[in-house]
């Protein structure tokens, strides 16, 4: 993946020491075109800074810039999540709830829920666009076969359908990558009808699950899989990039949460040239997505 630049320690600090500093930013982001109430739409309004609100002078609304956000009823204080976020967009290798809870002097289980809290925002951002143009697709496997069990595609490990949208030269734009149960027809469709738009050409090997979905609304080409050809070559170097993320950075995973790690990687690959503007993306993606309930982790 393409190097990724954020602003330095110093820069971050002087820019976000205080928690008014926080809340200013992400009132900013909210509100770009200045206040408007979710209720009535009045535009003005009065800061109640005792109790860090702000209240609509029309119907008398109150609310915090975290309401209804992934930071909602958050207990953390805007410069711990901040600082989480800050770290997280500054390493494109990710960072590790046992990296963040050394880093920030939290608990694991405070680091570990925080982390996932942000890999939702992440998610959300990415979840309503579809891949268009030229698109490769497979599926692929992650983590150890219990013992005994079969390799490939009757494989227990966890099963991944991935889909990566190419640029008229050939390089990859954008990727999909998403935790399935089998590899049936109907779960091939259901992926491609959710993620790539209809009529778009799409690359795949000759697996027999792919061509009834796929031959109804796109364009499919396959052929068979031979390793010394080009077919697939950026589909597989991704899924390469993946793999290296799950084992170097959070040394393998369970199946209960894997969906959200792949979100974190497709959210930074699809955002690899954004460089400096990383960090006040994820920022906007955090401010911009709806709460992740607890129940949904344990």
């Amino acid at each position: 993946m393409a190097e990724q630049k954020v602003i330095g320690y110093i820069a971050f600090q002087n820019q976000f020491s205080t928690e008014e500093d926080c809340r200013k930013r992400l009132f900013e982001m909210r509100f770009p075109n200045g206040f408007i109430c979710p209720v009535c739409g009045c535009v003005e309004y009065y800061p109640l800074k005792a109790l860090n609100l702000y209240q609509c002078k029309s119907c008398r609304h109150q609310l915090s810039v975290t309401a209804g956000t992934v930071m909602h009823r958050s207990h953390l204080s805007l410069l711990i999540w901040f600082w989480a976020i800050y770290l997280i967009s500054k390493d494109k290798r990710g960072c590790s709830a046992k990296q963040l809870s050394k880093e920030l002097s939290l608990p694991y289980s405070t680091s570990w829920f925080l982390l996932h809290r942000i890999r939702s925002a992440m998610a959300q951002r990415d979840e309503k666009h579809q891949l268009t143009g030229l698109v490769e697709l497979d599926d692929t496997y992650f983590g150890k076969p219990k013992k005994g069990g079969k390799r490939g595609r009757g494989t227990n490990k966890i099963k991944v359908v991935v889909a990566v949208s190419k640029t008229e030269d050939g390089k990859p734009c954008y990727i999909k990558m998403k935790v399935v149960t089998n590899l049936k027809s109907t779960t091939i469709g259901k992926f491609a009808e959710q993620n790539i738009t209809e009529g778009t050409k799409i690359q795949t090997d000759a697996y027999r699950s792919y061509r009834k979905p796929l031959a109804e609304k796109y364009e499919h080409k396959y052929e068979v899989f031979d390793a010394n050809s080009d077919l697939l070559h950026w589909l597989h170097i991704t899924i390469g990039n993946a793999k290296a993320l799950v084992n170097g950075t959070f040394h393998g995973l369970g199946e209960k949460h894997f969906q959200r790690y792949l979100d974190e990687f497709c959210y930074r690959f699809n955002r690899r040239y954004f460089k400096e503007n990383i960090f006040n993306r994820l920022i906007l993606a955090v401010v911009s997505a709806t709460p992740l309930p607890l129940a949904e982790l344990t």
